[in-house]
C-alpha cells in the first residue's frame, strides 16, 4: 500500500508539471559567430560558423534541422520544379516562358553545403535533403540545455533570381539573403524544416556576431551595427577621418542583438548615406552610384524617417538603433534591421516598397509569427499599416486607403479559387490565390476589424499586441485575445470564420415597407459568415440618422462610428436566423434610401443589394 501510495502521488506530481509545461511559454534562442570570406570574382565563399544553441523547450531533442537555402537555385530544385508546373509562375524568376533557374550552368547556380560539423566537440552525422540539411546527435540536446555546434561550410552565390543572388538587373554586385546555413525553428508545434519553394520564413532569436572578408572596393550595407567603423571606411567613419586601407580585402564584423536572420548587400557602386533621426536611430541609405536614380534616392531619406516615426506612433517603438535601405534583390523584401529594395524605380513606387518593407520590421522581425502557416498575419498586417503610412506621409487623401485590399479579394472570391488562410503558404494552389489571401484578404482582417469593434479599439489592440508579444513569436488567437481584451467582446467568431473558412459576408435588404405611419425594414443574411450592421438612413430632407444591429454572439457593442449622428442600438441578430426586421417610427415617404455599411469596409461580397432607395 505505501508504494502505491507513493505512486500515485508521483503520477499526480507528474501530470500536473506536464499540464503546466502545456501552458508555459518557452522559445529557443540561437546566437551564431560567423567569419566568411568571399570572392568576388568566382561568387564563391568560405565561412566558419559556431552555433549556440539553447534547448529552452520542455523536450529532449534527437536531431536538428538547418536550412540551405541557396540549393534552391539549382536546376532540378523542389523551387524551380514548382516554378515549371504551377499554374501562375512568378514573372520574376521566369525569360521567354521557361525557369530561370532550369537554364543555370554550374557556375550560376547556387550552393550551400556543410563540410564539417561538430556538436560540442565531436563530429555528428548530417544528411543533405535539398534545402534542408537533417543533422543526428549522438548526444540529445536535453530540456534546458546550453550546447554548441562549430561547423565549416562553402556555398556559391547563384545568379539572383529570387530575393538573393549575384548580378542583379540592376547591376548589384551581391544581395546576400539566405546565405548562410541557418538553424531550423523549433517551438510547441515541433520542428518547421521547410523545404525553400520561394515563399516564407521562420526564424530564432539570438544575437549575431558576423565578419565578413571581401575586396576593399566593395561596400556593404545591412543587418547589425558595424564594430570597425574607422577602420574600414565606405561612410560608417566619423566626419574628417581618413581611412587607409591596407592590402586586397577589408574584413567588416558586424554585431546584431536579438534578430532572427542576418542579410548584406555589397557593391563596389555603392553610395552610403546616413540620416540620424531624433530619436537615436541612424537610417542607412545604399544605392548604385547612378545620376537617373540618385534624386529619387535622397527624397526617399526623409520620408523613410516619417514612415519610421508614424510605425512607432501607431504600432510601438522600434527597438534597434539602425536601420538600412539597400538596393538590391528583386522587388522588396524585409530582413532583420534592413531591407532590399530594387532601386530603378519611380518616386512614389520607390517610398510605397520601402514603407511595406520597413513596415515589416514590427511584424515580422519583432513579432515574427510563423509566416509559413500565418503569412496573412504578416503580409496581411503590413499591407493594412502601410495603406495607412502611405496615406498620410504621400498625402494620398483617400476616404479609404484598403480599397485594393478589398478589389483583389473580391476578385479572389469570384475566380472561385480561395483557399483558407491557414493554408500552408508553400500549399496554395495559385500565386494569385496566396497573393490575395496573404496581402490583401490579412489587409481586410484588420481594416474590417475595425468596422466591427470601432476604429479607436482597433489601433489600440495593435499597440497592446504589439507591447505584449513582441519577440514572442505571437499566434492567430494570441491577437485576437488581445482584441477581447481592449474590447471586452467574444470576437472568436471572427477569427474562425475569416481565417479558417471560405465563408463570405452577404448582407441584403429585402424590403422596406410601409406599417401604417411607420416603416418596416426586413434584412435577409444570404453569406454564412456573420456581422453586426450599421444602417444608414437618410430621410427626404436629407437628414441621416444611423441603426446598429448587435450580433448577439459578440456579446458587446461598438461606441458609435459616426459621433455626429443619431444612433438607435436595435436587438441583437442571432446568426442562426437567416432574416432580421425592424421598425423605423417615420412613414415611409419621408425616407429616401436605407444603407447597410455606409463605411463599406465590411466585406460584403454583393454590395448591389445593401442598398434601398425610393423610386
Amino acid at each position: 500500500m505505501k508504494y502505491r501510495a507513493l505512486f500515485l502521488l508521483f503520477l499526480t506530481v507528474s501530470l500536473n508539471i506536464m499540464a503546466q509545461g502545456n501552458h508555459c511559454y518557452w522559445q529557443q534562442r540561437a546566437d551564431y559567430l560567423m567569419d566568411v570570406e568571399m570572392d568576388v570574382k568566382t561568387f564563391q565563399y568560405k565561412g566558419a560558423q559556431k552555433l549556440t544553441y539553447t534547448n529552452n523547450s520542455p523536450d529532449t531533442l534527437n536531431r536538428v534541422y538547418y536550412h540551405l537555402y541557396f540549393n534552391a537555385f539549382q536546376p532540378g530544385s523542389e523551387m524551380d520544379v514548382r516554378l515549371q508546373t504551377i499554374k501562375d509562375p512568378d514573372g520574376r524568376m521566369m525569360e521567354d516562358g521557361k525557369s530561370r533557374i532550369a537554364s543555370l550552368t554550374e557556375d550560376e547556380m547556387g550552393h550551400l553545403h556543410v563540410k564539417t560539423l561538430k556538436h560540442d566537440g565531436q563530429p555528428v552525422k548530417f544528411v543533405e535533403e535539398g534545402t534542408i540539411l537533417v543533422v543526428y546527435l549522438d548526444k540529445p540536446i536535453l530540456p534546458g540545455q546550453k550546447t554548441v555546434f562549430d561547423m565549416e561550410f562553402e556555398g556559391q552565390v547563384p545568379l539572383q533570381i529570387r530575393r538573393s543572388g549575384r548580378n542583379s538587373k540592376e547591376g548589384v554586385a551581391l544581395s546576400m539573403s539566405q546565405w548562410y546555413p541557418k538553424i531550423s525553428e523549433y517551438d510547441f508545434e515541433g520542428w518547421h524544416p521547410n523545404p525553400y519553394i520561394a515563399r516564407e520564413f521562420h526564424g530564432v532569436w539570438g544575437d549575431y556576431d558576423v565578419k565578413i572578408t571581401i575586396d576593399k572596393e566593395y561596400t556593404i550595407g545591412g543587418t547589425g551595427y558595424l564594430q570597425n567603423p574607422q577602420e574600414i571606411g565606405h561612410g560608417y567613419e566619423a566626419p574628417g577621418t581618413k581611412v587607409k586601407h591596407k592590402g586586397k580585402t577589408l574584413t567588416w564584423h558586424f554585431k546584431a542583438p536579438m534578430v532572427h536572420d542576418f542579410m548584406w548587400g555589397a557593391d563596389p557602386e555603392y553610395i552610403h548615406e546616413t540620416l540620424h533621426m531624433e530619436n537615436g536611430t541612424t537610417l542607412h541609405f545604399f544605392y548604385k552610384d547612378k545620376p537617373e536614380i540618385a534624386e529619387n534616392w535622397k527624397n526617399l531619406q526623409p520620408k523613410t524617417a516619417e514612415a519610421m516615426e508614424f510605425f512607432n506612433k501607431n504600432i510601438g517603438p522600434y527597438p534597434y538603433q539602425q536601420y538600412s535601405v539597400v538596393q538590391g534583390g528583386d522587388g522588396g523584401m524585409e530582413y532583420a534591421m534592413s531591407t532590399f529594395i530594387t532601386g530603378e524605380r519611380s518616386f512614389g513606387s520607390l517610398v510605397g516598397v520601402m514603407v511595406h518593407e520597413l513596415a515589416h520590421s514590427w511584424f515580422q522581425h519583432v513579432l515574427a509569427t510563423n509566416e509559413s502557416k500565418h503569412a496573412w498575419m504578416d503580409e496581411g498586417f503590413t499591407s493594412f499599416i502601410s495603406s495607412l503610412c502611405m496615406n498620410e506621409i504621400m498625402e494620398q487623401g483617400k476616404q479609404n486607403p484598403f480599397e485594393g485590399s478589398y478589389k483583389g479579394y473580391f476578385a479572389l472570391v469570384n475566380s472561385g479559387k480561395e483557399q483558407p488562410q491557414t493554408t500552408h503558404a508553400d500549399r496554395y494552389d495559385l500565386n494569385f490565390a496566396y497573393g490575395v489571401s496573404a496581402y490583401s484578404k490579412g489587409s481586410i482582417f484588420l481594416a474590417q476589424l475595425g468596422y466591427v469593434i470601432g476604429q479607436d479599439k482597433l489601433m489600440q489592440t495593435l499597440r497592446k499586441y504589439y507591447d505584449d508579444f513582441k519577440f514572442k513569436h505571437p499566434t492567430p488567437n494570441d491577437f485576437i485575445r488581445t482584441a477581447e481584451k481592449v474590447t471586452d467582446m467574444e470576437l472568436d467568431w471572427y477569427l474562425t470564420d475569416w481565417t479558417q473558412t471560405t465563408n463570405t459576408i452577404d448582407y441584403g435588404i429585402k424590403e422596406v415597407v410601409a406599417e401604417g405611419d411607420k416603416t418596416k425594414v426586413v434584412m435577409e443574411r444570404i453569406g454564412l459568415m456573420p456581422m453586426p450592421l450599421d444602417i444608414l438612413l437618410v430621410d427626404s430632407q436629407g437628414n441621416q440618422e444611423t441603426y446598429y444591429v448587435p450580433l448577439r454572439m459578440m456579446r458587446g457593442e461598438k461606441e458609435n462610428p459616426y459621433s455626429q449622428l443619431n444612433r438607435t442600438v436595435l436587438d441583437d441578430w442571432a446568426w442562426a436566423f437567416p432574416s432580421y426586421e425592424f421598425t423605423i417610427d417615420r412613414p415611409i415617404n419621408e425616407i429616401e434610401a436605407v444603407v447597410i455599411d455606409p463605411s463599406m469596409l465590411m466585406a460584403d461580397i454583393d454590395r448591389a443589394n445593401n442598398t434601398w432607395q425610393k423610386e
